[in-house]
């Protein structure tokens, strides 16, 4: 979700792009996808083929640790969900409104900052973001169980904090490198979401068994979150070129043709947020691919605070371990299940980059056939992870990993996506309306939808813990039906994305 690519000076990052041009590629030849876009044939405009700076590779590291912590904050809740369930006495539907309180927020302040960052500083913009959530998570640390609605406004305000981050950020690493760069990039800070999730379920888990205590959890995040907006004042500069018209469509050759930029050409045009808004809502691989993340939104976002609970649920239902009745109890599952969002994570965004860059060059549908795939297995892995789960919790963690495998594989592919089907200056736009469309359907739900189910399933029987994991357990349920409407939504991209592609490459 980003510029195309940016050609700036070497020597200096901010300075104008160098536009001296060698032209090499023959008119017949086609290239598909991100990596190679198709291009209509024209006046070449040379490129510059100069190496990223090494500055330019320190920011992206500064943005990667940023975005590290974001995640981790994200994930410091569900961590210590069975804790902070108990010590605020929630039902699992007071539980599940944790979660969505916070996604809410982000969602609601994204495209705030979406508008922002087209038109405003994004330096100035992602520090401000990085500071303002680091202090309220900080403080967050500090509320007793009779405040517990503050405990609710101050996550709901973190969100806001990191909304800023997540809408900005990746298009500045879009604007420091060309196209076959830019892809690596991007799958190096989407690696950061499953790495910093997983890392926040260890974080958290980690400092309530050390400590005794879960409140210390929100005591670290915010002193990383310092130390990031040193780097981000120190190493990111104040201005970063953003990307022109004339510098697309870049073949894996290295040369670009495109027609020729006129004075006044529409590249050049000022648009208003209602012209872009209408612009994309036209664009059928953007609404389609948006509607397919928001279904992998839903399925995460309930997996992400509820499996350490369902997974407790089921091991003292079948007599593994003992109902905890401790100020801390046992995350061995956070442990287990944050290692595994790391692990799968990691595997799964490289495996799609690398699969997407080589079936690209075969079918120019590769992207959203791709991300359908993944989301029909990892479907299925989930239905039989829930369904073991009584019998054998060895086999749970198993298709579990497996089903986050597959869904992690759609990150890196779904934003590149969005990158080459939306012309660039309307590409932070884009990404904030699909933040606020996948989580408002999505993942600002889903973990509220999942508790109130299991409430009110519980309250059917009589309480037991067997049937408590069994109420978590027909909740489960939905999951596997949304991520099979996400799969059927990836191949309705794959129907509009050659027509959307050359469209944006027109304008």
């Amino acid at each position: 979700m980003r510029w195309l690519f940016a050609l700036g000076s070497m020597q200096n990052p901010s300075a104008h792009e160098n536009t001296d041009l060698q032209p090499r590629v023959p008119h017949e030849e086609q290239n598909y996808g991100a990596t190679a876009a198709r291009v209509r044939r024209g006046p070449q405009v040379p490129v510059s083929r100069n190496s990223p700076a090494k500055r330019d590779y320190l920011i992206v590291g500064v943005l990667c640790y940023a975005n590290l912590i974001n995640f981790m904050d994200w994930f410091i809740v569900p961590g210590i969900l069975l804790d902070i369930q108990k010590y605020f006495e929630l039902r699992d539907e007071g539980a599940g409104l944790l979660q969505t309180v916070f996604i809410l927020c982000y969602m609601l302040a994204a495209p705030f900052f979406g508008y922002l960052g087209d038109r405003y500083n994004r330096k100035v913009i992602l520090g401000a973001g990085i500071f303002f959530w680091s202090a309220v998570t900080l403080g967050t640390s500090f509320i007793s169980e009779s405040y517990c609605w503050i405990f609710f406004l101050s996550r709901g305000l973190v969100g806001i904090g990191t909304a800023s981050y997540s809408t900005v950020a990746p298009t500045i690493i879009a604007d420091r490198f060309d196209e076959g760069k830019r892809t690596t990039m991007l799958s190096v800070f989407y690696i950061c979401i499953p790495v910093g999730s997983g890392l926040g379920y260890v974080l958290a888990s980690s400092m309530a068994h050390v400590t005794g205590d879960w409140h210390w959890a929100f005591r670290v995040t915010p002193c990383m979150g310092g130390l990031a907006l040193v780097l981000l004042i120190l190493l990111v500069p104040r201005r970063v070129q953003r990307r022109t018209e004339a510098h697309r469509a870049l073949s894996i050759h290295g040369s670009s043709r495109v027609a020729a930029e006129k004075p006044g050409a529409q590249g050049d045009a000022k648009t208003s947020w209602c012209q872009d808004i209408t612009s994309l809502g036209k664009n059928w691989s953007f609404v389609w691919s948006s509607l397919g993340l928001t279904a992998m939104a839903f399925v995460t976002g309930a997996l992400g605070l509820w499996v350490p609970m369902f997974l407790y649920r089921a091991q003292v239902a079948l007599g593994i371990v003992q109902q905890c009745l401790e100020k801390s109890c046992n995350s061995s599952n956070s442990l287990i299940f944050g290692g595994i969002t790391i692990g799968t994570g990691i595997l799964g965004v490289i495996a799609g980059a690398e699969a997407a860059r080589r079936l690209r060059k075969t079918n120019s549908r590769a992207d959203p056939l791709i991300c359908a795939t993944s989301m029909f297995v990892s479907s299925l892995c989930l239905y039989v992870a829930i369904m073991v789960a009584q019998k054998n919790i060895l086999s749970t963690f198993i298709f579990i990993a497996f089903g986050e495998l597959f869904l992690s594989v759609n990150w890196a592919v779904v934003t590149d996506i969005l990158l080459y089907v939306v012309t660039p200056r309307r590409q932070s736009t884009a990404i904030a309306l699909q933040i606020l469309a996948s989580h408002l359907l999505g993942d600002a739900g889903s973990p509220y939808l999942i508790g109130m189910i299991s409430s009110a399933i519980q309250a059917k029987k009589d309480q037991s813990f067997q049937w408590s994991f069994c109420s978590l357990q027909y909740s489960f349920i939905i999951c596997v039906f949304v991520g099979v409407f996400g799969g059927v939504f990836f191949l309705l991209t794959s129907f509009y994305i050659e027509e959307d592609r050359k469209e944006a490459e027109q304008l």
